[in-house]
């Protein structure tokens, strides 16, 4: 199935467009969880990010449609990280939940082919692709043009998969590049015009692309305008809840028929308890129906039709 209609699907399917971002860091998990493993090596570490997010996993597979790990806190363990990275994302498709791997990746050439089939179709051996992490989409960055583009979305269709390429982010500082002018338009029009372009190219059957775009819930006017410019992209929207962006800001994102947006909320659902908390699990599902009736309330997603109790 083209990766826009298997999203859309599970979006339905869950009644929401909410995406749980595992983004494990040591001093957001659990107690309970530090002390079993210890924590003094990079392995231990490696070993609790993996419990914590298997556990997740678990919590949050009823009721968001789709997760994105970010590979930055798993590399950082080192190979045991890596290892651990790899068996959260085969537990969240085993579950069915749609996985996004967070790793923005940009080079050129072979470089930008390695990276993209490591990600997404699999790398090339003895004549059979083997899969590495087997994401069903990644994120990446723009900045080097289409020839450095290119590798990723000819991976991602070799396995109906998906990309999402950063056009107006989330942080703070988006504005000293992504805000500048050429051509009387600032840069991040002209990324999301080539994004719109490279959608175009493989539309499915809801009529979006396998190419989509992310942009920061803490930008909600520009949000409305990539939608407004771009109906037929699907839009990543980070930035939601601690970050600072409310339900409100981004409900332009949506069509009418709640389609066409993927809300990720992170530490809003990840670290929505203390530490010390023994009821943590608890708080991360309370956490997410919180985030998805949030949502419900001011944003078209509730023409999605809720699934869950």
């Amino acid at each position: 199935m083209h990766f826009a209609d298997r999203l859309l699907d599970a979006c339905r399917k869950k009644g929401n467009a909410v995406c749980a971002g595992i983004d494990p860091r040591w001093e957001l998990l659990p107690l309970e969880i530090r002390r079993r493993h210890g924590g003094r090596t990079l392995g231990a570490m490696a070993a609790a990010f993996e419990e914590f997010s298997l556990r997740m996993l678990d919590i949050v597979a009823p009721l968001v449609p789709v997760v994105k790990p970010q590979s930055a806190f798993f590399e950082a363990c080192g190979p045991a990280g890596m290892a651990a990275q790899q068996k959260v994302l085969a537990k969240a498709k085993a579950l069915g939940l749609v996985t996004i791997l967070d790793n923005k990746r940009g080079d050129i050439a072979s470089t930008a082919e390695a990276y993209a089939d490591a990600a997404l179709a699999g790398t090339q051996c003895a004549g059979v692709r083997q899969p590495v992490w087997a994401a069903d989409a990644l994120t990446i960055n723009p900045y080097l043009g289409r020839d450095a583009v290119e590798p990723f979305i000819t991976s991602a269709r070799r396995c109906e998969g998906g990309v999402f390429v950063l056009v107006r982010t989330s942080n703070p500082g988006a504005k000293q590049f992504q805000d500048l002018r050429a051509d009387g338009k600032p840069v991040y029009q002209h990324v999301a015009e080539a994004v719109g372009a490279w959608s175009a190219e493989n539309l499915g059957a809801s009529g979006f692309g396998d190419v989509g775009a992310v942009v920061g819930a803490t930008h909600p006017e520009e949000l409305a305008l990539v939608r407004q410019w771009l109906p037929h992209i699907v839009l990543l929207v980070p930035g939601y809840g601690a970050q600072g962006g409310g339900g409100a800001d981004t409900a332009s994102a949506f069509r009418p028929d709640g389609a066409g947006a993927i809300i990720n909320s992170s530490r809003g659902i990840m670290a929505a308890f203390k530490p010390d908390d023994p009821g943590w699990e608890q708080a991360i599902d309370q956490a997410a129906r919180t985030a998805i009736t949030d949502l419900l309330q001011v944003t078209p997603m509730k023409a999605l039709g809720l699934k869950f109790a």
